[in-house]
């Protein structure tokens, strides 16, 4: 297009002198139309450019996305695969028998039902094979809420923990204990720290750390307390018809310690006294030390998990 306007430009301006006015002016009509032409298709190849680029990105997106599609489609197609092969060898099977002599008939039309009962069974397992992928769905929905449900509990549990370490923050290390347990809290509390030994009643000291907890437990109304009282084997001393046996020790000492906490603020609907006398030693009983480890008092601190387990009744 270039190559011919210059041309014509060559010739009016050659042959200016000799051609006429009207000529002229046809030449340099012709010339300012191809210019415009030259113009327009040019702004024309450029939009094709742009539409190409446009495509070429969209064939790009749609490609990645068709390969994703091609990924799962075969992840269910999978299950599929062998009642198809089934499918086509019984199909060409029976294309055979079509054209084979008429002592195949019995065959052939055993073969036949055989056929359709294979595509009704193909027809099945395509409907359940959509129904597990539905299901899986769901499955997938509810592990996720489940998870997120397990991360608050966690959360809560862990957010318990620093709470209680920190009202129990000034008393000495060998005299308590603050852990999570299988998604428990456990404060685990010696004998030292609550009762003389022997005895039932809370000391003065041990009052003082209970009360600290209470107040954790009362703004925490939604916790399940349980107090667990623990001895050694050393059999008790004396006569005291209160007291057979370390059971009844470690159960009184346990309803002492419930009495303090919800006299202070835990909720006592919440709340479970029970006693393990010395048949739960966290160490031996052969040594003074193991010994003076198993006389504890532990109170164990659990969230409630309604929601988790509506989630799996519902299951």
């Amino acid at each position: 297009m270039i190559v011919r306007t210059i041309f014509i430009a060559l010739v009016i301006f050659s042959s200016a002198a000799c051609v006429t006015q009207k000529k002229y002016d046809q030449l340099l009509a012709e010339k300012v139309k191809l210019d415009a032409d030259k113009m327009e298709l040019e702004d024309e190849l450029k939009m094709k450019k742009n539409t190409i680029e446009s495509l070429e990105a969209q064939l790009a997106e749609e490609k990645e996305s068709l390969e994703k599609s091609k990924e799962a489609y075969q992840a269910s197609q999978s299950s599929l695969d062998s009642l198809q092969q089934q499918y086509e060898t019984l199909n060409d099977y029976y294309d055979k028998l079509m054209s084979s002599s008429g002592k195949l008939n019995k065959d052939l039309a055993n073969k036949e039902k055989q056929l359709l009962q294979m595509e009704a069974d193909l027809e099945i397992s395509k409907e359940r094979n959509d129904e597990l992928a539905a299901n899986l769905a769901e499955r997938e929905e509810r592990v996720a809420e489940l998870e997120k449900i397990l991360a608050d509990k966690e959360a809560a549990v862990n957010a318990l923990k620093q709470k209680v370490s920190e009202a129990l923050l000034n008393f000495k290390e060998n005299d308590l204990t603050v852990e999570v347990k299988n998604g428990k809290v456990y404060v685990s509390l010696a004998e030292q720290l609550l009762f003389n030994s022997g005895s039932t009643v809370v000391d003065t000291k041990g009052v003082e750390a209970l009360k600290k907890l209470a107040q954790v437990l009362k703004e925490n109304q939604d916790v399940n307390i349980v107090v667990e009282g623990h001895t050694d084997d050393v059999p008790i001393s004396g006569n005291n018809r209160y007291l057979k046996d370390n059971w009844d020790l470690s159960v009184l000492r346990a309803t002492s310690i419930v009495r303090i906490l919800t006299q202070n603020g835990a909720s006592p609907e919440r709340v479970t006294a029970a006693g393990k006398g010395e048949f739960s030693p966290k160490s031996t009983n052969d040594t003074a030390e193991g010994r003076r480890e198993n006389r504890r008092t532990e109170i164990i601190l659990t969230p409630k998990l309604d929601e988790l387990f509506q989630i799996l009744e519902s299951n």
